[in-house]
Formats: C-alpha cells, sequence, structure tokens
C-alpha cells in the first residue's frame, strides 16, 4: 500500500475560503462545440465579479495534460471576512502542479455556494445556495494559441428551484438530459434537461436528503437520507422500487453507482458505524446486499467512484485519504493527514487519472492514481515455483532418483 506525504506538495493548494465541493470540468467537450459552432461567446464580465490568476494559469489549447477543476464555499452569511465563491483552477498533469492562483472566481455575495452538479457537456453548472439554486455558464475566450477557461452567472433563472429551500445534493445523470435535487427538507426533485420539467417531486422522499445519484443507464436514482435505509428510484415511472435497509448501527452517508469494463453495474454505499468507515456494496438487479468492507477506522466524511469503475475513494473527519481498488477493496494508497480539516468532497477526473479533494482548511489537493500492475503477483509465484523446483531436485539427487 502506498503512503503519501500530506502537506506542502505542489498539488496542493490553499485558496482563502473553506470549500464543500469539487468537480472536473469536461474542457475537451467545452472547446470541441465552441469550435464547432464557430460562435464566439458573450465574454462581458463586470471586473468586480471576476478577478483571474496571471497568464501562467491558462491552459494551452495544444496540451491535452492540462486539466480544470471548480470548487464551491466560503464563510456563509454574516460578517466573518470569508468570501463566498465559485473557484476555478488548473492542474498539470505533467508536473502534478495544482495552480496557486485561481484562474477565475466568481464571487457570489453573502450567498454559500454548497453542492454544485456539473453538466456533461458544455452547458455549466449548477449551485444550490441558502434558498435557490443558481446556473453558471463556461466562459471560454480563444486565440491563435489558447483556450481562457472562466465562469460567469447565467440569466438562466431556474424558476423550480428557486425559493426551495437549501439543497444538500444536485446531480445530473451520465447524458445530462436529467437533473435531480434533493433538499434539507427531504425533497426530491427530478427534471428533464434544459427544459426543467418536473418528473418527480417528492415531498416525503426522506426527512433530511443528503445524497443521490443516477445509474450509468440513467434508469435509476438512489438517494440517502440523514437516518434510514436508502430508497432507490425508477425515474421512467417515478416510483419507489427498492428499499436498501442498514445493519445494526450503520448510517449511511453517501451513495455512487458504477459501472464496470463488462458493463456490470454495482451500488456503492458508504456508511459509518462505531467501528469507523465500511463500504456497502448491492446488486443492482436484485437489490440485494453483496457484502460490507470496513475500510477506515475514521469516519467516512466524503466518498467517490473513479468513472472507470477501478478505483473507490474515502476521505475521513481526520483529513486521510483513502484511495482502494474496487476490484479487492483494499487500500492502495494512503495519504495521510492530506488536510487538516476533515474532507468535505471528493472528484475522480474524467479519465480517472486523478483525485481532487477539498477541505474546510481551505485547501485542495490532487493525488495521481497509480495503477497496480499485475506482474508483482506473477513474479512472485515464479520465485515460489524455483524454489520448490530446487528442493525437489535436491531430493532426487539425495535419494538418487538423479544421478
Amino acid at each position: 500500500m502506498g503512503r503519501s506525504k500530506g502537506l506542502d506538495t505542489p498539488n496542493f493548494q490553499k485558496y482563502g475560503l473553506p470549500f464543500y465541493s469539487a468537480a472536473w470540468v469536461p474542457f475537451k467537450s467545452i472547446k470541441f462545440e465552441h469550435e464547432s459552432s464557430g460562435q464566439e461567446e458573450d465574454l462581458n464580465q463586470s471586473s468586480d465579479q471576476i478577478s483571474r490568476g496571471d497568464g501562467s494559469s491558462l491552459a494551452p489549447e495544444s496540451s491535452a495534460d492540462y486539466n480544470y477543476i471548480v470548487f464551491a464555499g466560503g464563510g456563509g452569511e454574516g460578517r466573518s471576512g470569508i468570501p463566498n465563491a465559485v473557484v476555478l483552477a488548473r492542474f498539470d498533469y505533467t508536473s502534478n502542479v495544482l495552480s496557486d492562483q485561481p484562474v477565475a472566481k466568481l464571487g457570489t455575495g453573502s450567498d454559500l455556494p454548497y453542492r454544485m452538479g456539473i453538466h456533461p457537456g458544455r452547458d455549466g453548472l449548477i449551485c444550490s445556495m441558502p434558498k435557490s439554486c443558481r446556473w453558471f455558464k463556461w466562459e471560454v475566450e480563444k486565440s491563435e494559441e489558447v483556450h481562457k477557461l472562466g465562469l460567469k452567472l447565467s440569466d438562466k433563472v431556474l424558476t423550480q428551484l428557486e425559493d426551495v429551500g437549501q439543497q444538500l445534493a444536485l446531480a445530473f445523470n451520465k447524458e445530462g438530459s436529467a437533473l435531480a435535487a434533493g433538499g434539507e427538507d427531504g425533497n426530491l426533485r427530478v427534471f428533464k434537461w434544459p427544459s426543467m420539467e418536473i418528473t418527480l417531486n417528492e415531498a416525503g422522499a426522506h426527512t433530511t436528503l443528503k445524497n443521490l445519484d443516477f445509474s450509468p443507464d440513467g434508469k435509476y436514482l438512489v438517494s440517502l437520507g440523514n437516518s434510514g435505509p436508502a430508497r432507490v428510484w425508477d425515474v421512467t415511472s417515478s416510483t419507489v422500487i427498492a428499499s436498501l435497509p442498514k445493519e445494526n448501527d450503520e448510517v449511511f452517508c453517501s451513495c455512487k453507482f458504477s459501472e464496470s469494463s463488462d458493463k456490470n453495474q454495482v451500488l456503492y454505499i458508504a456508511a459509518v458505524t462505531g467501528k469507523g468507515g465500511s463500504i456497502v456494496t448491492w446488486n443492482p438487479t436484485t437489490w440485494r446486499r453483496m457484502g460490507s468492507k470496513p475500510v477506515a477506522r475514521d469516519t467516512i466524511s466524503a466518498f467517490n467512484v473513479s468513472p472507470d469503475g477501478k478505483f473507490l475513494a474515502c476521505g475521513t473527519t481526520q483529513g486521510d485519504i483513502l484511495i482502494l481498488n474496487s476490484t479487492s477493496m483494499r487500500v492502495q494508497t494512503m495519504v495521510r493527514k492530506a488536510h487538516v480539516g476533515f474532507v468535505t468532497a471528493l472528484a475522480f477526473s474524467h479519465d480517472s487519472r486523478a483525485l481532487a479533494s477539498v477541505s474546510l482548511d481551505s485547501s485542495a489537493r490532487v493525488t495521481l492514481i497509480e495503477e497496480r500492475k499485475k506482474t508483482g503477483g506473477l513474479s512472485l509465484w515464479v520465485i515460489v515455483f524455483v524454489i520448490l523446483l530446487a528442493v525437489a531436485v535436491y531430493f532426487m539427487k539425495n535419494e538418487g532418483i538423479l544421478s
């Protein structure tokens, strides 16, 4: 198991405000559609809303190793002096460096952007504020040599999510054709995107709805409350088709569907018990529990699954990050004290090569994924075979079987 030190590395930066959510920007989709449309984006934005880093924080168009990550958080209401903002940073795979200054920083006034949902295409992102949700657009500036990516508040008003209270969970399906929102009041809403036609509006889904996720095929939606079982919804019929009960002293804290290379789906639920954190797996065909694996001594505060289905990631209340192999359910990489405060969100890159993490300590980190080769186990067996063969030869010579 690999172990890494936590702080004072170029892939770790502090941006001056506590973060509650993180996501990778689908930059290739944004560039492709922008170029194919042949139309320039509206670049007018007031200087008091967006502040940019220096030129080194902007990604060259020709480099495939530059990626953008968006973070959201702040100090909330009041006069703490800590701003509320959506922050855009750049990560360089080649040098394993996270930009020390934001590429863009969009202030949100007294409203704290708590949770985010990133559209898988070029549309933009949705942020939940204390009372309503706001839609943000990517701002693309194109020249012959570079693309400069920024953010701006869209003119689009999400009327159906105005004055609905704090939303604790937001998620698009894989195709970007549906949006789900889970409220602090326990209300679950599902909309068609981008029409915002509501297809499910369940006021009593949970006492408080804190996490949700669409299945890779878009057929199902799983939701978690602050207590009780998880619920699985059929998206087409907008009905509950399964209730996933907890066992003993389990408290479900996060849920995530995944799909393996052979297209088999699985549902993971991160749970907290008196002994620490564990991962529970469920069969999405029978909705039966397949197993439970203790993975951390501390409470799991954030959880995610890589897009290729090979890795699971857990963040703890002690600031540690664990990356597990989804097949063996063993910890492959651990970063102790990756953050000083507890980890609030985790996000895998679209190519599953890296994991972004954020914390209440105002820090963001990117951890590169090291996929273990299978040749190590084979070499061990070869060594064992050679030793056994040598012992057998020695024995046969002593017995006169071999001259």
